[in-house]
């Protein structure tokens, strides 16, 4: 389990005889908290790069440390999902890797061939980027909460097939801020591949499959959770109530 910004991710196996995870989200805390910590005294694993309530009832042995991600380079500062997504899509593309996770904050993590952390940056996320447009203006209106989701509007329309000047204030906004956050992405994905010769683009976190269509770029959106799966391996039942 890994609590995030403004949301808490889960993983458990799946079924008997499926490969991979079965994974899901919760609000944070209310929603953990009502529907699921109750439960936990059987977690694998967990880490955290939001708050961790005072009350909560795991054991601290259970917690993965930003040292036992085998990221080599890491500064101590580093977030642990950065860390976590950086390790993981490097030991899935086996070569240069520049990880853009969308979610509260888009992080983007650069791992060179060896499996070493260049470096990043870090922009605000979709949500984020709306709810600041919102707040800071007398009449533009708040973002709809949750993940950007791939498909919006019309029936079949994807981020990329989206008019490209909407008239409407809200759909303005959010195109303008989807594609804003594709540009930057692929500026920096251009960047790294001048630096390298190489360097492949993969995408996770919540908005990454409708950052992906606009990028025409491979999406793992539970990238993280794969990685501390894979560093503490789940022995657990399927999951609380999902």
């Amino acid at each position: 389990m890994l609590i995030g910004n403004s949301r808490w991710h889960w993983a458990a196996p799946g079924p008997v005889g499926a490969p991979g995870l079965r994974v899901w989200h919760t609000s944070a805390p209310g929603g953990p908290r009502a529907g699921s910590l109750a439960g936990l005294g059987g977690l694998q694993g967990w880490a955290a790069v939001g708050a961790v309530p005072v009350d909560f009832p795991v054991a601290g042995t259970a917690r993965l440390e930003l040292a036992e991600v085998p990221l080599a380079g890491m500064p101590p500062w580093l977030g642990i999902d950065r860390a976590l997504v950086g390790w993981a899509a490097w030991r899935r593309l086996a070569g240069p890797v520049l990880v853009a996770d969308a979610g509260t904050v888009l992080s983007l993590t650069r791992v060179a061939g060896g499996g070493h952390f260049v470096g990043g940056r870090l922009l605000a996320g979709v949500a984020l980027q709306l709810r600041a447009m919102a707040g800071g203006t007398q009449h533009l209106p708040g973002p709809v909460p949750g993940p950007t989701p791939v498909v919006e509007g019309a029936a079949g329309e994807t981020p990329s097939s989206l008019a490209l000047w909407p008239q409407d204030t809200a759909l303005a906004m959010r195109v303008g801020v989807l594609r804003g956050l594709a540009a930057a992405i692929g500026a920096a994905a251009a960047e790294a591949r001048q630096e390298e010769g190489s360097c492949r683009l993969l995408l996770t976190g919540g908005d990454g499959p409708a950052l992906a269509t606009l990028l025409g770029a491979e999406c793992c959106p539970d990238l993280a959770l794969e990685a501390l799966a894979a560093l503490r391996p789940l022995a657990l039942s399927p999951g609380p109530g999902r």
